[in-house]
């Protein structure tokens, strides 16, 4: 399960038609531009759980590959581990964690939540998926190429085959060494960055779930491994791991309503407009709905800092209906004392053990 990261994407709204556009993701919250008031609102069908089915994402390889790597206590003879001295790795995940404290105070404070060997790790994907996401919404993103990604593709195989081009690199090296991690969700998010650079408008719903897919549901997919699974868990892994995913389009789709930009020369609030969010309110919750119940098959380490990220992009939502639906000119915002007040909640949910059921 994720825990705290998340891609927010910057989307266009388009209300009157129900479409979404979505532009650039990134690590960093970003806002959105609204490019008109919704003109009616129409219900959409009744909620299923996968806006496009998981065996199209091949979430079931993950889940048997990254089952079998766990099964063979990560003794993989057709690679060999790398050796780093100590004082190197050390500095490399220094460097991970100075990024993430700097850059993403919320999802930071979750990580310190976790064992030190978790947190570590996270820290270390995090940075990967923040450098990805900067070759296409970074300082350098108008030099921004097919064979950009091309070369960074390459570079993730050598991350995963040992020779990492940079000490960065090498945090996650030594991360992929320690847990079963398989790579497809990291090539997945980088065909994310590809579809950026072709596309900026997800014209239905399956559309923008494939687009939360590859910028947060593969994040779900890096973590699970890496939190771990409670041993006393029955549940099937594939439905862990398909609570993973929801867990991080839920995560996106909060991000997109947080996000939308003021703009009041071509939004405004109106009845419409407020009907349009709760119904994408609803569809929020109803994958975090389902994500809850993966949270509660993790090991019981890692679950406080999952069940505390969960709640806190839950308050989101309440925030953004707090203010009355106006995510124009207004940001929904959860203060650092009602984030505090979270943990003891999150904690007592963690402390409740797996249960047996999926619904």
């Amino acid at each position: 399960m994720s825990s705290t990261i998340s891609l927010s994407s910057k989307p266009y709204i388009g209300a009157g038609n129900g479409s979404l556009q979505a532009q650039r993701s990134t690590v960093i919250t970003r806002r959105a531009d609204v490019v008109a008031t919704p003109r009616n609102s129409n219900r959409f069908p009744g909620l299923t759980k996968e806006g496009i089915p998981h065996s199209d994402l091949h979430v079931g390889e993950v889940v048997e590959r990254q089952s079998r790597i766990n099964k063979l206590g990560l003794e993989d003879t057709s690679r060999s581990k790398p050796k780093f001295h100590p004082g190197f790795l050390e500095e490399a995940y220094e460097g991970c964690r100075k990024i993430c404290a700097e850059y993403a105070e919320t999802f930071y404070l979750g990580t310190r939540l976790m064992t030190e060997e978790r947190q570590k790790a996270i820290w270390a994907i995090y940075v990967w998926c923040r450098r990805t996401d900067e070759l296409v919404d970074g300082p350098n993103a108008a030099y921004m190429s097919s064979s950009v990604l091309d070369r960074w593709e390459e570079r993730l195989h050598e991350i995963f085959d040992g020779h990492p081009y940079d000490m960065l690199d090498a945090a996650l090296t030594d991360t992929v060494f320690k847990f079963p991690l398989d790579i497809k969700p990291f090539r997945d998010m980088i065909e994310g960055m590809r579809m950026d650079t072709r596309k900026c408008r997800c014209h239905n719903f399956e559309e923008l779930y494939l687009y939360c897919y590859y910028v947060a549901g593969t994040v779900g997919l890096m973590s699970v491994s890496v939190m771990g699974i409670a041993p006393e868990s029955l549940v099937a892994a594939q439905n862990k791991y398909n609570a993973a995913v929801y867990l991080g389009i839920g995560n996106q789709l909060t991000n997109i309503l947080r996000d939308v930009e003021e703009d009041a020369s071509r939004g405004r609030v109106t009845d419409a407009w407020r009907e349009f969010m709760k119904e994408q309110i609803t569809r929020a919750r109803f994958y975090f709905n389902l994500a809850e119940e993966g949270a509660s098959q993790l090991d019981k380490a890692s679950r406080w800092p999952v069940w505390s990220s969960l709640m806190l992009y839950r308050k989101i939502l309440d925030a953004i209906e707090d203010n009355d639906y106006d995510n124009l000119t207004k940001r929904a915002y959860v203060g650092r004392i009602k984030k505090l007040l979270v943990l003891p909640s999150a904690y007592r949910r963690a402390a409740t053990p797996p249960r047996l059921i999926f619904r």
